[in-house]
């Protein structure tokens, strides 16, 4: 390997845990051979990629700031790398997408992760034999859907019962969403005491749990009578956002249960768009 290529092979691995203007300045390199090593990278990862199989993809949506537009985002979880970049987050952005791969790795992909968002659907469908089976629909965006239920109800109880001069649940909405396990003792040991009361967001924290249990299952059977059961419940709960987000979960639900079949989720792609974040921004 010669000087330029080595220097190039220095720059690339210095770029990926520092910005353009930093890598330049410890260099002594301007932005311009700087871009021009990230482009020359950019095109032999796109010739080494032409015969690469791609069975694990991640879609997914980035905003860079708060209220400006949308990013999608195509990501190998089995390589934790970015193959795509598109602006906004409809399903023209997807579609380009599938225009830049073989068909042969259209062909090798198994399984590909992503949230509900019906324009991705919909490109995946029509892009990719047998796509919408393909679709596995991201078990953190399931428990995100299921903890934003759990604070509509227990918003709705803490007016009613700060009216009666009950402040139980004040100061409480983190408590509901994160890991016991991760509590200090005092804290883990005050949550305890409200899981097990008669509080209607007490039920629908439960019913959080229950439902994420699923994923947890190893064959789909046992799952898929769990889910039912699950469903009645959340049904007969009483509790409508409970009811709601299980009325979804039921419409999703094919595209929940092939996570019993690939495992796969967004992580990785949530791992690299904070990167992304990173880097753009320093």
């Amino acid at each position: 390997m010669g000087d330029a290529a080595l220097m190039e092979r220095l720059v690339i691995d210095w770029l990926r845990a520092a910005s353009q203007k930093a890598v330049g300045e410890q260099l002594g390199l301007s932005w311009d051979e700087i871009h021009g090593i990230m482009e020359r990278a950019v095109e032999r990862g796109l010739e080494r990629r032409q015969a690469e199989p791609l069975p694990q993809l991640g879609v997914d949506e980035k905003a860079f700031r708060k209220g400006h537009k949308y990013f999608t985002l195509v990501n190998d979880l089995e390589r934790s790398r970015v193959l795509y970049v598109a602006e906004d987050r409809t399903q023209a952005s997807l579609d380009g997408f599938w225009e830049t791969l073989t068909e042969g790795q259209r062909e090798s992909i198994e399984a590909i992760a992503m949230d509900m968002w019906d324009p991705y659907v919909a490109s995946v469908s029509e892009h990719l034999q047998d796509g919408s089976k393909k679709i596995v629909y991201d078990k953190f965006h399931v428990a995100k859907h299921l903890g934003e239920a759990v604070d509509r109800v227990r918003r709705k109880e803490n007016r009613t019962l700060r009216a009666a001069g009950d402040d139980r649940l004040t100061g409480t909405r983190y408590d509901w969403l994160r890991n016991p396990a991760a509590m200090e003792p005092a804290d883990r040991k005050a949550f305890a005491e409200l899981r097990q009361s008669g509080l209607k967001t007490a039920r629908a924290w439960a019913l959080k749990e229950t439902a994420m249990a699923f994923f947890s299952y190893q064959y789909e059977r046992p799952a898929r009578k769990h889910f039912r059961w699950w469903h009645g419940w959340a049904v007969r709960s009483r509790l409508r956002p409970m009811l709601e987000v299980a009325r979804t979960l039921k419409r999703r639900f094919e595209n929940i249960v092939t996570y019993l079949r690939h495992r796969v989720t967004n992580a990785a792609s949530e791992s690299i768009n904070a990167k992304i974040q990173w880097v753009k921004y320093t």
